[in-house]
């Protein structure tokens, strides 16, 4: 699958965006939302930036907050967790009627996890000399899981493009059916994060500002890094997780997850200690 088909949101999934989703394990929306709502939302989350940094903000319900350096040296907020807690626009678009229609691609009880995991996460990837984010490894969303001590369960990454996004900017690639993969798959598929390199069979997602993109969290994925450096490189995207189980909310008061320490680690940890424990969490 070099290239996929777009779809366009009426308000509701139809079969057949369903029965794309549950094949590949995405969908693209195209212009999911207007040019204003995509500026609202950018110019709330440069609020909260100012604010964080302002604060000297290091984490936010446990969850570490990445800086880096833009193309004019400035510092600035590379990933935001909880995003939605801190600007009205964000956990308005959250709580969107749009975004609760997507529980069809879900198993009954799914919400939307505002306050779980790491909330509505703001990914700015720039390429500059202080960039800490600029591109990122091969992994799946759902391996966390196993560090909480769960079984994986089905989620979504709904994300929205507030740029356009390209070969260009690097782009997100994914590993169309993955999803489908057993869990000795999942987690060793890749050595997580560490793999960058390009996979015959990954997609280029190619995305307008505006456009949302939704991934299964069992699928491969990776963010590619640009060619470019500065503004040209410039890729912004905010990803709503919708989930299912347990209800565990996040505080001020809660730690850092293990797996934000050790899943750099996973791909590397083939061992046969570990494939008992995996096959108990399968089970």
């Amino acid at each position: 699958m070099s290239t996929y088909k777009k779809f366009t949101f009426t308000g509701s999934l139809d079969e057949t965006q369903i029965a794309f989703f549950q094949e590949n394990g995405f969908i693209h929306f195209e212009g999911f939302v207007n040019r204003d709502t995509v500026d609202n939302i950018i110019r709330s989350t440069e609020t909260v930036q100012r604010q964080w940094i302002q604060n000297g903000v290091d984490k936010i319900n446990g969850i570490p907050i990445k800086y880096g350096v833009d193309e004019n040296g400035n510092t600035i907020v590379q990933r935001f967790a909880f995003t939605n807690q801190h600007s009205h626009e964000v956990n308005e678009f959250a709580n969107s009627a749009s975004i609760n229609s997507l529980k069809v691609l879900m198993p009954e009880g799914a919400r939307v996890g505002l306050n779980e995991n790491d909330g509505v996460v703001f990914n700015h990837y720039v390429n500059t000399e202080g960039s800490n984010f600029s591109h990122m490894g091969w992994h799946t969303d759902s391996a966390r899981d196993i560090f909480y001590g769960k079984k994986v369960s089905p989620m979504l990454n709904i994300g929205l493009y507030l740029d356009d996004s390209g070969a260009d900017q690097g782009g997100l690639r994914i590993l169309p059916k993955t999803h489908k993969q057993n869990l000795f798959s999942l987690l060793f598929k890749k050595k997580y994060y560490m793999n960058r390199d390009a996979d015959e069979n990954e997609v280029l997602v190619e995305a307008k500002a505006g456009d949302l993109v939704i991934h299964d969290g069992r699928i491969w994925h990776r963010v590619a890094p640009s060619p470019f450096f500065g503004a040209k490189s410039r890729r912004r995207v905010m990803y709503v997780p919708m989930v299912v189980g347990k209800f565990k909310p996040k505080s001020e008061k809660s730690s850092t997850p293990l797996y934000l320490h050790l899943l750099p680690l996973v791909g590397k940890a083939k061992s046969k200690k570990l494939v008992p424990v995996l096959r108990q969490v399968e089970a």
